[in-house]
């Protein structure tokens, strides 16, 4: 069967343009050097001002106690009455209902902080699963310093050496309050999760190993 002359015509310009290649035009692009700049600033501060940038509602700690009235203060605050957590660690001191479809807010805690993105990175490995930070209208998540990194890249890292063999089925970075602006361009928060996002960030001291 011939060949058209339409087809060879492109094939023979495909074979002239391999025979002459031309350079790459940003040689440099090609490697592991991260096209984003080193931290500047503590991760603390770097993560609230992107946190904060993306509606986040951002507290520090100065301790586990500190963070115990805090929160404490800020569910008095609001109009919620049930509060759903399944974490051992707070469990006794916050939550009052054991239907997370009816909960008013939902607390977590969660396995890093991105501070360059202000994302919060959670797991399927966590007590809270896959559905407690997404279900709840409001997400309220404490976290340690200690768990801060500053980018993507180093998060993923440590989740691999943390589950080696044994990845959990469900990594996500929550990035802010859930939000779309599909229709007609206007923003809408809390469309696929929760309205309103709360971190309470604890200090700690890093743990040596």
């Amino acid at each position: 069967m011939g060949v058209s002359p339409a087809k060879e015509n492109i094939l023979k310009k495909i074979r002239q343009a391999l025979s002459h290649p031309v350079p790459l035009p940003f040689a440099q692009s090609e490697g592991t050097t991260s096209v984003y700049k080193p931290a500047a600033d503590e991760l603390e501060v770097i993560f609230a001002e992107e946190f904060s940038k993306l509606q986040g509602k951002f507290a520090f700690c100065m301790d586990e106690k500190d963070m115990l009235v805090q929160v404490t203060q800020l569910i008095a605050e609001k109009p919620w009455t049930k509060i759903y957590c399944k974490e051992d660690k707070w469990n006794s001191q916050f939550s009052n209902t054991i239907n997370l479809e009816s909960s008013d807010a939902a607390i977590t805690g969660c396995e890093y902080l991105v501070a360059r993105t202000g994302s919060i990175v959670m797991s399927a490995a966590q007590q809270s699963g896959r559905t407690v930070s997404v279900y709840a209208p409001v997400h309220i998540c404490i976290a340690y310093v200690d768990q801060l990194v500053y980018d993507i890249k180093e998060t993923l890292q440590l989740l691999k050496e943390k589950y080696a063999g044994n990845i959990p089925s469900l990594i996500t970075f929550a990035t802010g309050p859930s939000r779309t602006a599909d229709i007609e361009k206007t923003l809408v928060v809390g469309v696929h999760g929760p309205k309103e996002v709360y971190l309470f960030l604890v200090d700690r001291p890093v743990n040596k190993q």
